[in-house]
């Protein structure tokens, strides 16, 4: 079982959380009563959907990690899923955006997933060519 498969199987068990197809059109999604939450697109790529709101108060701690990839302008960022810890991340992160989807303004709409904007690069490969 992929890391994303071990994700996607204990989210399903979540109450708050439907499954269902993408809606960018490639792999499976698990949406909350308003919005998609998380896109698994790959065995080992995801892409989760913050509010701006939830972005800018998470930014320097989502920035410092190796797991995470953020777009400019986008509500979407990539976690990128290397161990466990980057699964627990996920989860984490993943109650961080239904709490922020429950209370998110109106005029907050959903964006694109981040599906085909992100290269993430295995740890050893980037960490090899600082």
């Amino acid at each position: 079982m992929t890391l994303a498969q071990r994700a996607l199987e204990r989210l399903q068990a979540w109450p708050d959380l439907i499954a269902g197809p993408a809606s960018c059109g490639t792999g499976r999604a698990l949406r909350s009563v308003r919005d998609e939450i998380v896109h698994f697109h790959s065995d080992r790529d995801v892409d989760l959907h913050l509010t701006h709101r939830a972005i800018q108060r998470f930014q320097y701690d989502l920035g410092g990690s190796s797991a995470i990839r953020m777009v400019p302008g986008s509500r979407w960022v990539t976690v990128h899923l290397d161990c466990d810890a980057d699964v627990d991340l996920l989860l984490s992160l993943v109650s961080i955006a239904l709490k922020a989807h429950q209370t998110r303004p109106p005029a907050d709409l959903p964006s694109k997933c981040n599906f085909h904007r992100v290269t993430v690069l295995p740890r050893s490969t980037a960490a090899g060519e600082l």
